[in-house]
């Protein structure tokens, strides 16, 4: 089980690193390159995502990514292809992210039942709340994968608590409100939101939406178990290209 696994890496790292790539952005063979990098530089798991035309948590970064993938030719099926062949060639969790649209025009059942038979190990589905999410829930607890459910700065005690009751292997801590890639005030505000999320399920905690370098991720140390940098790798890579991945991976702890 993913909870496990990360529990296990908690004892050997003060904080983990999750990372998160476009699938087909802006190639496939650049995805694989990129996957190859991120665990050379000791990443410990991974969210593929499957381009939408409409991702509505993700900032003008992941957005362009996932316009450009799909302009590119990037499928659903390609993608599956792709998910088989990393969770072959390398020993991390990969889990898949996505919106709900692109579960319900391929069959949430059936899209969930190749997910795991490409041994993927959860999914992260942010449009779908859990009480809409029935048919979901029960394919992937039939599947052995975990829903990652997702909280955010002004989620309500009862709701972080409901959602804990239906999540499995860690929550995802949106780290303020807004869309992936901007500015995130790491502050004693976020530190009380982390103790609430803390506090509402004994899963380990991911933080993402805003960390951009060794200090947010300092900062992060003690508070969450897991720090998600999706939107700054995306940013380096078209600055610096693939060369400059791996020494900004390095950089955050």
């Amino acid at each position: 089980m993913l909870e496990a696994y990360l529990r296990q890496k908690r004892e050997q790292q003060e904080i983990l690193l999750m990372t998160h790539i476009v699938l087909g952005y802006p190639d496939f063979d650049t995805s694989l390159r990129l996957v190859e990098i991120m665990v050379e530089s000791g990443v410990e798991l991974m969210e593929l995502q499957i381009p939408f035309s409409e991702p509505i948590a993700d900032g003008p970064v992941i957005l362009r990514a996932n316009q450009l993938a799909l302009q590119g030719g990037s499928t659903v099926a390609r993608c599956f292809q792709f998910a088989a062949e990393v969770t072959k060639r390398f020993p991390i969790p990969f889990l898949f992210m996505s919106y709900y649209n692109v579960l319900y025009k391929h069959g949430t059942h059936s899209f969930v039942t190749r997910m795991g038979e490409a041994n993927l190990k959860g999914a992260i589905v942010p449009d779908l709340p859990p009480e809409e999410g029935q048919e979901y829930l029960a394919a992937m607890a039939e599947s052995s994968l975990d829903p990652v459910f997702i909280y955010s700065p002004n989620t309500k005690a009862e709701r972080l608590a409901s959602l804990a009751h239906y999540g499995r292997g860690f929550v995802y801590c949106v780290a303020r409100k807004g869309v992936t890639g901007s500015h995130t005030a790491f502050s004693d505000e976020l530190s009380a939101y982390l103790a609430r999320a803390r506090a509402a399920t004994p899963l380990p905690l991911a933080v993402g939406f805003g960390v951009q370098e060794r200090a947010d991720v300092d900062f992060l140390r003690g508070k969450a178990d897991i720090a998600v940098v999706g939107s700054e790798t995306l940013r380096i890579l078209d600055k610096q290209g693939l060369a400059g991945v791996q020494p900004f991976l390095k950089s955050l702890r």
